[in-house]
């Protein structure tokens, strides 16, 4: 059993993924705690609720933006490259920001200066305020991991489900941004062009490299929300549907994938999203495509996937 301690009013423990919410008990004065059996092997972000307002945990160093906590089962070692960051330690932004107006509308996008090849982060607002991934790239190059790489921020989009189920954003990103990126100093070698995506946006990455193999040969994909069918509700959400979803079908049709590198990952605690993910996993081989699988100790959430995408990306690199 883990303990966890609120000092202020009522509250509820919040889990980003695979626990239920647990209600805390007044002990006294102004503390509230609560006892959570954990599971083995699991990685989490978390947070107290409390009258309207979330709360990192301040009794743990460990934080995930202003609001969030990481906890880890003692049966984990550190993640490497990823630095301890307090839920009050403001993260160093990268300096070139580069203002996209285009087809999607208005966006910023922020870029990390380092080497030639290019690494394209999906929901970057998350890469660079709640997990420090320059950082965390700078420390894997200083060892030795991989080369160094320019890593451009790409905004969390308003809709995520309209924009990362469409191919606009590939083509707006292959016919607006590169072009923009190059006129600021960042040319992009599509040889050596990285994009990196999550949940929605893992399936966007992979989907790119199926309409676009010319501008997308490298994918690093974690929990890549492949139930997605177009024919769903507009919501999209169905883990029940057919294993693999639209992206299993068009895979199903053999295209010729011998040029595209894909590092797939999801997580031990999402068991619902295995059946989606292997049988995407195993079409891609069989197209040819260089597939490289693992399951991270985490459910749907961003601390599991932060150590798959370094890993990942230096595997593409390689």
């Amino acid at each position: 059993m883990t303990r966890f301690e609120w000092r202020g009013g009522p509250a509820s423990l919040r889990f980003e993924s695979v626990l239920d919410p647990v209600e805390l008990t007044h002990e006294k004065d102004d503390l509230w705690s609560a006892e959570v059996e954990m599971p083995a092997r699991l990685r989490v972000t978390y947070h107290f609720f409390s009258d309207g307002e979330e709360h990192a945990d301040p009794s743990n160093p460990a934080g995930a933006g202003l609001n969030r906590s990481i906890f880890t089962t003692p049966d984990l070692e550190p993640q490497p490259h990823w630095p301890v960051a307090g839920p009050d330690e403001v993260l160093d932004v990268p300096a070139l920001r580069i203002r996209w107006n285009g087809s999607l509308g208005r966006k910023t996008v922020r870029v990390h200066q380092g080497g030639k090849p290019v690494v394209l982060l999906l929901d970057g607002d998350d890469w660079m305020y709640a997990h420090p991934a320059v950082a965390a790239f700078e420390s894997a190059v200083k060892n030795g991991e991989m080369p160094p790489a320019t890593l451009v921020f790409l905004p969390t989009p308003r809709d995520r489900d309209a924009e990362y189920s469409s191919p606009e954003l590939w083509q707006a990103i292959r016919d607006e941004l590169l072009p923009l990126l190059a006129s600021n100093g960042v040319t992009v070698d599509l040889s050596r062009f990285v994009v990196a995506g999550q949940s929605l946006g893992g399936l966007s990455a992979f989907q790119a490299a199926l309409d676009l193999p010319a501008l997308v040969s490298k994918v690093a994909c974690q929990s890549g929300s492949f139930w997605y069918a177009r024919d769903l509700p507009r919501s999209g959400l169905s883990l029940d549907g057919p294993a693999g979803g639209d992206t299993a079908e068009r895979l199903r049709s053999r295209p010729d994938l011998s040029g595209l590198r894909v590092a797939f990952d999801v997580g031990e605690h999402e068991p619902r999203m295995h059946r989606h993910c292997s049988v995407v996993e195993e079409l891609a081989a069989q197209a040819g495509a260089a597939v490289r699988v693992n399951r991270s100790p985490a459910g749907h959430d961003r601390v599991g996937w932060r150590h798959a995408l370094v890993r990942d990306v230096a595997w593409l690199l390689g």
